[in-house]
């Protein structure tokens, strides 16, 4: 792979990995938000996998195929499936979408600000990509903050994951095997528990949004 084609492959990867970051905040149905997260499942893959051929590294083509079974396959499937108990409407964010998008490109900015210092240090194609991943980070941590459903909340956790990630990926020559593994395994682990508590929450208070169950408790 020539040096000008693994570049425009990472830019590309990270760009569609920030623009389904952009997505979720933009879109209201939570159906379209898990097909997003997907679509950012397979962004990442690209990136991980570029990153494989490019450096004739077997073992980092095996976590390409780690990462796209689990992040852009089993993740969204059990967040799809909880929305099938906790309903595929999101119901009025504490933002409005218009705000959300100003916030999404004020952190952006502050992302490729604050990268500055780290890419200049080795200002190859994949430490330029590093601004993506920290703006998906805040937009993540901007998700948490903003939604009302509880499986909003795990999709903005998800982001922030997904980014981590990809900044490992980025600025290292790659996450070994058993680490992504091992890591992977944790953030399912996670939604599982979320996905049980979702379902619970419905069953006992008949919905998941998080405002309505902090006026049960006032």
């Amino acid at each position: 792979m020539s040096h000008s084609l693994y570049g425009q492959l990472i830019d590309l990867g990270c760009a569609v990995f920030l623009l389904c970051a952009v997505l979720v905040l933009w879109r209201r149905g939570l159906s379209g938000v898990v097909t997003v997260l997907a679509v950012q499942g397979l962004a990442l893959t690209m990136v991980v996998a570029t990153r494989g051929v490019h450096a004739h590294d077997g073992q980092l083509a095996s976590v390409a195929v780690l990462v796209c079974v689990l992040r852009a396959v089993a993740l969204p499937l059990l967040v799809r499936r909880a929305l099938t108990r906790a309903g595929s409407r999101e119901t009025e964010a504490r933002v409005n979408v218009p705000a959300s998008l100003l916030a999404a490109a004020a952190l952006t900015l502050l992302a490729y600000a604050a990268t500055r210092p780290v890419v200049a240090l080795a200002p190859a194609p994949a430490t330029r990509a590093v601004p993506a991943g920290l703006a998906v980070v805040l937009i993540g941590f901007l998700v948490l903050v903003t939604r009302s459903r509880a499986v909003s909340q795990v999709v903005g956790f998800l982001l922030l994951d997904n980014g981590i990630t990809l900044i490992a990926f980025l600025t290292t020559t790659g996450v070994p095997l058993v680490v992504e593994l091992g890591v992977s395994m944790d953030v399912l682990l996670a939604v599982l528990v979320l996905q049980v508590l979702t379902g619970r929450m419905r069953s006992v208070f008949g919905g998941t949004d998080l405002n309505e169950l902090r006026e049960l408790a006032d």
